[in-house]
């Protein structure tokens, strides 16, 4: 079994290009199905959700070419809209092809989707949101057939009672060919989204976003997309797992290439924390931690713009090694707190009941054999184990992959003694 060895308790130290966003990534990759012609992906991460998602592509009858960050895409020759149901279980977001399938073959067979177990993802938003836009859907077990009543699926008016980030991604993808105008209401407004957006716009899609008009996003439909080259965005969640653990240690980074703007929640905690923050140039963001971190009081996880889910089993890690508690109440998914019990094994101190954790903080983490349950409890056992005196092993590595591109690379350029046996 594959496993991460950390020689702990050295200070993170050094710079480092931040990495390709991967929840950017996915649903791009996804929707060069709408151009009918080569895509050019840069600063794509290499990642087994996205080699996965470019089997499915495969699978489908398109082609797919990679050179280091550079991910080349012709989906001209695209035949197929069924996805096998081992190919869907890989990940999560894998429901998301509904949307670009459906709008490019007006049908589609898919199954529920798989990824991490941290909680229930239900499709029902995605499924309610496609039948007013004008598809049939059935449903046998966790098989979904999808068909356009017409020609094509039509403009509507959509809102989203949660601001789902799939069934917003997928609504998007389903309307950028429609017939007429969609109105997503109650949006999810991500980053993430807002890039997926950015790369349709250039493919000559119509989309605006109004993220203080009810998070609202239009779609005004067009006949067709043209290929083209973009840049994805940087890894907000990568960029703040660094300098948690950078912090963690007691070290310094400068990261290049990141939007100070994506990581507002994570840089205002370290601040809190007593970590030196400095911004260069609106895309460099250099850290500096104490050897005395002060915990922040409370940790609300919330949809964009409030803090990110992603972040908490990350953020939590850190403040194990905080002076003072701090309670963190996680709204998003219910079961989002399966890395407490191998934060333990460090000797952390943390209790939780429901969705509510509290930490304690102690003046040191002591090495220890963990797993990682998913991709962001994998990152946050990252943090500890770095932190923590002698030497840890982290089991269960693809999770970590799913998210983060050589991770030991990246962390031994910036003076972690670590290392994948």
């Amino acid at each position: 079994m594959k496993k991460l060895v950390i020689y702990g308790s050295k200070k993170m130290k050094g710079e480092q290009y931040v990495q390709g966003s991967k929840n950017a990534s996915l649903p791009i990759i996804v929707s060069t199905i709408l151009t009918k012609g080569k895509n050019v992906l840069k600063r794509c991460p290499n990642l087994n959700d996205t080699v996965n998602t470019c089997k499915i592509l495969t699978m489908l009858g398109c082609e797919t070419k990679r050179h280091k960050d550079c991910l080349t895409i012709d989906t001209k020759n695209l035949y197929g809209f069924e996805i096998s149901k081992h190919l869907m279980n890989t990940m999560r977001s894998s429901i998301i092809f509904l949307g670009a399938i459906l709008a490019r073959c007006k049908e589609a067979i898919v199954y529920l989707p798989g990824g991490c177990a941290i909680g229930k993802r239900p499709i029902d938003f995605h499924i309610s949101a496609l039948e007013k836009m004008g598809a049939q859907i059935k449903i046998s077990g966790d098989k979904l057939h999808c068909k356009v009543k017409d020609k094509s699926l039509k403009g509507a008016t959509i809102f989203l009672s949660f601001p789902s980030v799939g069934a917003t991604e997928n609504i998007i993808l389903a309307a950028v060919t429609a017939k007429g105008t969609t109105k997503i209401i109650n949006a999810a407004i991500e980053p993430e989204i807002e890039d997926l957006c950015c790369f349709l716009n250039k493919c000559g899609a119509k989309i605006k976003m109004f993220k203080t008009q009810k998070q609202t996003i239009v779609i005004e439909g067009v006949s067709s997309l043209t290929p083209c080259e973009y840049e994805i965005m940087p890894d907000r969640i990568v960029a703040s797992t660094i300098l948690c653990a950078a912090a963690a240690t007691h070290g310094e980074v400068l990261l290049k290439s990141i939007n100070k703007n994506h990581i507002s929640h994570v840089l205002e905690v370290l601040s809190s924390m007593g970590c030196y923050i400095k911004t260069y140039d609106d895309n460099k963001i250099f850290l500096k931690s104490t050897e005395n971190l002060k915990a922040v009081k409370q940790i609300k996880t919330m949809p964009h713009p409030g803090f990110p889910t992603d972040l908490q089993p990350i953020v939590m890690a850190l403040s194990c090694l905080c002076e003072g508690t701090t309670v963190f109440i996680e709204t998003i998914f219910e079961n989002r707190f399966q890395h407490v019990n191998e934060l333990k094994k460090f000797g952390a101190v943390v209790e939780v009941k429901d969705r509510v954790a509290v930490t304690k903080g102690v003046p040191f983490l002591h090495a220890a054999n963990v797993y990682a349950s998913d991709l962001r409890a994998g990152a946050a056992l990252i943090v500890a184990a770095c932190a923590a005196e002698g030497i840890s092993k982290i089991y269960n590595v693809p999770y970590i992959d799913r998210g983060y591109e050589k991770v030991e690379e990246q962390f031994f350029k910036l003076g972690a003694n670590i290392f994948r046996k």
